[in-house]
C-alpha cells in the first residue's frame, strides 16, 4: 500500500504545483456557466422551469470531473513517453497497485476540481437545496471522478503517443459531456437520443448529483443511479487494470 499512496501522493502534489493548470482548467466551466447560464435562464424561465442556473450547476460540476478526469488518466502516455512509467514498472511491485495509486490519485484531483467549481458556482446563484444531501453529491462525484479516470487509464494504455488525442476529445470526451443530460432534461427526448443518453454513464452522474443538490427528483432515480454508477465504475476499473498489465514499455 506504500506504493498507492506514493502515486496517489505524487498526482495530488502534481496537480497543486501547477497553478497555470488549476486556473486553465476553470475556464470552460465558468465560460459554460456564463454563456449557457444566463444565455439560456429566461427562456428556461418562461417555460416555467425555475432557474437555468440550479438546473445546470451541477451539470457543469459533473463537466469538470469528467476532463479532469479523463486527462489524468491520459498522462500515462507522457509518463510512457519520459520514462516514468518504465521506471515504476520496473519497481518491485504489482501492477495492480500501481494502478490502482493513479487512478485514486486522478480521481482525487478530479474531485477537488469538482469542488472548486462547485464553490464558484455559488458565483452565479447556485444554491444548495438540502445541505443534509451533500455527502451522498460528494459520493457520486468520487465515482464518477474514479470511473471518468479508469476510462482514461484504459484509453491510454492502448495508445502509444498523443496523436489520438484530439481524436478522443472530439468522439468521446464531448459527446459523454453532451449526452449526459447536462445541459437540458432528459424527459422526453427523441428515441434515439433517449437511447444513447440512457447508455451514457455520466447520465447517471448528472442526475444523481442533480438530485442532491436541488432537491428535484431524480429521473431514474437516486437509488439507480448510484447502483449503476457503482457497477459501471467496477467495469471500467476491470477493463483498465487489465489494459495497463499489458502495457509494453
Amino acid at each position: 500500500m506504500r506504493v498507492v499512496y506514493a502515486l496517489w501522493l505524487r498526482q495530488v502534489k502534481k496537480y497543486f504545483r501547477s497553478r497555470s493548470r488549476i486556473v486553465g482548467s476553470l475556464g470552460q466551466p465558468l465560460l459554460f456557466l456564463l454563456a449557457f447560464g444566463y444565455g439560456f435562464g429566461n427562456v428556461y424561465q418562461r417555460a416555467g422551469e425555475g432557474s437555468y442556473i440550479q438546473f445546470l450547476a451541477p451539470g457543469i460540476i459533473m463537466m469538470s470531473v469528467l476532463f479532469t478526469a479523463v486527462f489524468s488518466g491520459i498522462e500515462l502516455i507522457w509518463d510512457r513517453q519520459f520514462g516514468f512509467l518504465k521506471e515504476t514498472l520496473a519497481a518491485p511491485v504489482s501492477r495492480l497497485e500501481i494502478m490502482l495509486g493513479r487512478t485514486l490519485g486522478g480521481a482525487t484531483v478530479a474531485s477537488i476540481q469538482g469542488l472548486i467549481v462547485f464553490v464558484l458556482t455559488g458565483v452565479f446563484g447556485f444554491r444548495v437545496d438540502n445541505l443534509a444531501m451533500l455527502i451522498l453529491a460528494a459520493v457520486f462525484v468520487f465515482i464518477s471522478a474514479l470511473l471518468f479516470t479508469g476510462m482514461g487509464t484504459a484509453i491510454a494504455s492502448v495508445m502509444e503517443d498523443m496523436q489520438g488525442f484530439q481524436l478522443i476529445m472530439n468522439f468521446l470526451v464531448m459527446p459523454i459531456f453532451f449526452l449526459s443530460g447536462a445541459l437540458y432534461p432528459v424527459e422526453g427526448l427523441p428515441p434515439a437520443m433517449a437511447i444513447i443518453t440512457k447508455v451514457n454513464p455520466l447520465t447517471y452522474g448528472v442526475d444523481g448529483l442533480r438530485s442532491t443538490l436541488t432537491n428535484q427528483p431524480a429521473a431514474f432515480g437516486i437509488g439507480l443511479d448510484l447502483s449503476l454508477m457503482v457497477v459501471i465504475t467496477a467495469l471500467i476499473l476491470g477493463i483498465g487494470t487489465y489494459l495497463f498489465s499489458k502495457i509494453q514499455v
